[in-house]
């Protein structure tokens, strides 16, 4: 009989949250979620506790937390409620916990991660942050604690897919040539440069072929999704920029490859949905079920590839150049970014200003070493602040 694998879900109400309960319903026998966490979605993560009855529900804003825990006591359930990042890094690092769904966006999501990381969980990577601004630090820290690490975003997981199967970070010594990162090329990939600064909030959401939430659809319009993409690969495989291409794939079949020194290029495919990167990850070395349907070839019938237009979308650059720089860059090239689509989507900027306000940050905060957690959420918070001022200046 097998142990079922008790989980928490760090960001359960977004759409990486979904999909893994989606998985997590059809394998009962497998695993459970031990635990839930959200920012401040009340409604959304009562429903999750109704049909999961989790040990822990957190949210992160107290006044959610107390309606939901009303809430909880209302219907009958016997869900503890918590609030605040202590409690989030409480339930990540829990004794009966076996793995840790890291799906927070933003970096909000890096204490809880760091957490997990820190009790030798199993962490199921989704959330960017940890690896774009303090990939050293964690990366050393999954190695010290005996961690284990497996990417959730589709094209890590593929790549991982793609890499020989006990990959110990030499790429070189496996004969690998180059990692090539496929993206879509978001809503605007045939639009022109010009019309780009007329660009809706609703129009840079609506991408073409995957489902996901509104910061990280916004990033994938920008390319900056793509950009963080490189600069995590780089830390989870121990990648330098120069062996990290990103190739335009429209269709979104092939979810990256790996290109090896006698010409072979191996590729995962299947159809764009994240639930089949969780569901090998929650049960790797197994794989099981994760609903989605099988990819018909006949039905894709052509795969297209493009190179990235660097001047069209300036993100992927700065962020070439800020894993490049190294040390806090990234961090700045983050923080900026997010200030930037907070503010994009909050109709006080243009879309084309998204990069002009991360390179001015860029410009703004000299390079340097960063050795701890602190430096990394001090650097978070001047870059915030500096972009917060370009903004004031703007208007």
């Amino acid at each position: 009989m097998k142990t079922i694998r008790k989980i928490t879900i760090l960001g359960s109400t977004g759409s990486i949250g979904d999909s893994t309960l989606d998985v997590i319903a059809r394998h009962p026998e497998r695993f459970e979620a031990f635990a839930l966490t959200a920012n401040n979605n009340v409604e959304k993560m009562l429903a999750q506790c109704q049909r999961f009855q989790p040990r822990f529900a957190v949210l992160l804003n107290p006044e959610s937390a107390a309606q939901l825990a009303h809430a909880v006591r209302e219907n009958g359930l016997e869900t503890e409620v918590l609030s605040g990042i202590e409690s989030l890094e409480r339930v990540a690092s829990l004794p009966e916990i076996d793995a840790v769904m890291a799906a927070i966006v933003g970096a909000a999501g890096i204490r809880p991660t760091f957490a997990a990381a820190k009790t030798g969980k199993l962490v199921l990577l989704a959330n960017k942050e940890t690896l774009v601004m303090a990939g050293r630090i964690f990366m050393d820290l999954v190695k010290a604690y005996n961690a284990t690490l497996l990417p959730i975003d589709s094209e890590h997981n593929a790549i991982y897919q793609s890499l020989p199967q006990h990959f110990n970070g030499n790429l070189a010594g496996e004969g690998v040539s180059r990692i090539l990162l496929t993206a879509s090329g978001g809503p605007f990939r045939c639009a022109s440069l010009e019309s780009l600064s007329d660009v809706t909030p609703a129009q840079a959401c609506a991408h073409p072929n995957w489902s996901m939430g509104q910061k990280i659809s916004v990033d994938s319009a920008t390319m900056m999704n793509k950009g963080l993409e490189v600069i995590e690969a780089h830390w989870l495989f121990n990648a330098p920029p120069d062996k990290i291409q990103v190739v335009i794939h429209p269709q979104s079949v092939i979810h990256s490859m790996v290109a090896y020194v006698d010409g072979s290029v191996i590729a995962q495919l299947g159809n764009p949905d994240m639930r089949t990167p969780i569901a090998h990850a929650m049960g790797f070395p197994e794989r099981i079920d994760s609903g989605v349907s099988a990819l018909d070839m006949f039905k894709v019938a052509r795969l297209d590839f493009e190179a990235p237009d660097f001047e069209k979308f300036p993100c992927l650059r700065l962020a070439y150049q800020a894993l490049t720089v190294g040390g806090n860059m990234p961090a700045v090239l983050n923080a900026a970014n997010e200030v930037a689509v907070e503010s994009f989507l909050a109709g006080k900027m243009r879309f084309t200003a998204i990069p002009a306000m991360i390179e001015h940050v860029m410009q703004t905060i000299p390079p340097q070493e960063i050795a701890t957690l602190d430096d990394v959420l001090s650097t978070d918070a001047l870059a915030r602040s500096k972009a917060c001022d370009w903004l004031v200046a703007q208007q």
